[in-house]
């Protein structure tokens, strides 16, 4: 695997850690991990940093639901034009154009069912290349982003008496 590649892996891992830290763990000095950080952000290969962060250890106010949905297109209108206006509603938290029984893979944020429900009613089902949506409400998050979540405090060992 090339420095790039390795590097990119350990800040998707944790995109905290000291340059210093990402030189040792890549057998190469901070410099130069400096150097290719600034170009990979430069070139837009590193588009931000976020945290991953458990609602649930937070506060009872944030729904997350997972929308499918189908468009139709025309001979003016690609996935691009359609993937740029649903891009732009800051309840949409990630869109993918996917294949299978669906074209778009959203996911919604909201401070309830309601909301998530009347956003995707009024905003995305009113766009006239929408065919269908499907939402799928988040019951639980158990790992995200490669972090697990919940209490690991529970002894999940089977019993073993004698």
């Amino acid at each position: 695997m090339d420095e790039t590649r390795e590097l990119l892996d350990l800040l998707r891992h944790n995109a905290r850690e000291s340059t210093a830290d990402l030189a040792r763990q890549l057998g190469t000095d901070e410099a130069q991990v400096e150097a290719l950080i600034a170009e990979l952000e430069e070139e837009g290969a590193i588009r931000g940093y976020q945290a991953i962060v458990d609602w649930d250890a937070v506060d009872d106010g944030h729904v997350t639901a997972m929308v499918e949905l189908n468009v139709e297109l025309d001979r003016e209108t690609k996935y691009t034009d359609i993937s740029a206006r649903i891009a732009k509603f800051s309840e949409v938290s990630d869109l993918k154009l996917v294949s299978g029984d669906y074209d778009f893979a959203v996911e919604v944020y909201g401070d309830s069912m309601h909301d998530v429900s009347m956003f995707v009613s009024e905003r995305i089902a009113t766009i006239p290349e929408v065919t269908q949506t499907v939402t799928h409400f988040v019951m639980d998050t158990y790992k995200e982003r490669g972090i697990e979540f919940g209490d690991h405090a529970d002894d999940d060992r089977l019993t073993f008496s004698p």
